[in-house]
């Protein structure tokens, strides 16, 4: 491959990584956090006429940022990756990772998002809302830690999820039946007098 042809491959993957931060509603400073690279390297990514050869670790890097493979970042279109930069974020609205950089406060928590990327890009509103609501309370931030906590976050969604599948088949009784068994252990009714 000639350096030239090498040159404008990645001006071409450059600009798609711009255009797929962009639609997430990232600035350079969340890129960076996100991906945990150097701000001189992202800022050589994102604007234009600043393009270099991307090492494979740092397109590795921007790959999982996005919720990509590095395969998708390289081969797919632009057209087939834009949908799935919307995936998971609210049409209107801050997305969920952007809104929880802005308001974490906590240095345990903030560390966390950014060892964490790929977990806290994962996170759902509502699961978003329970950790900014854990960093006011220091003691219990403490007492579990933002890793556990996020932990039991994820297996929870995971329970649901598969709650999900098996309330779409045909053992929707049978799951029916333990879930009322598990729910009166943990929440008895009160007999009435």
């Amino acid at each position: 491959m000639d350096a030239e042809r090498a040159a404008s491959e990645f001006d071409d993957l450059a600009d798609k990584i711009t255009r797929l931060v962009q639609e997430r509603g990232w600035n350079q400073e969340e890129f960076a956090r996100i991906t945990r690279l150097n701000r001189h390297t992202v800022r050589q990514i994102l604007l234009p006429g600043e393009h270099h050869r991307l090492r494979n670790a740092t397109i590795g890097a921007c790959a999982r940022a996005l919720g990509l493979t590095v395969n998708e970042l390289r081969t797919l279109p632009l057209e087939k990756l834009l949908p799935r930069m919307n995936e998971g974020h609210p049409a209107n609205g801050v997305a969920p990772l952007r809104r929880l950089y802005e308001k974490a406060k906590q240095p345990e928590l903030v560390a966390w998002i950014e060892r964490n990327g790929e977990r806290a890009q994962q996170l759902s509103d509502g699961e978003v809302d329970e950790l900014l609501t854990l960093q006011e309370s220091l003691d219990a931030l403490n007492a579990i830690g933002v890793d556990g906590f996020v932990e039991q976050l994820e297996r929870r969604r995971r329970l649901f999820q598969q709650v999900q599948t098996i309330a779409a088949t045909e053992y929707r009784d049978l799951l029916e039946q333990l879930v009322a068994l598990l729910y009166e252990k943990v929440h008895p009714t009160r007999e009435h007098s």
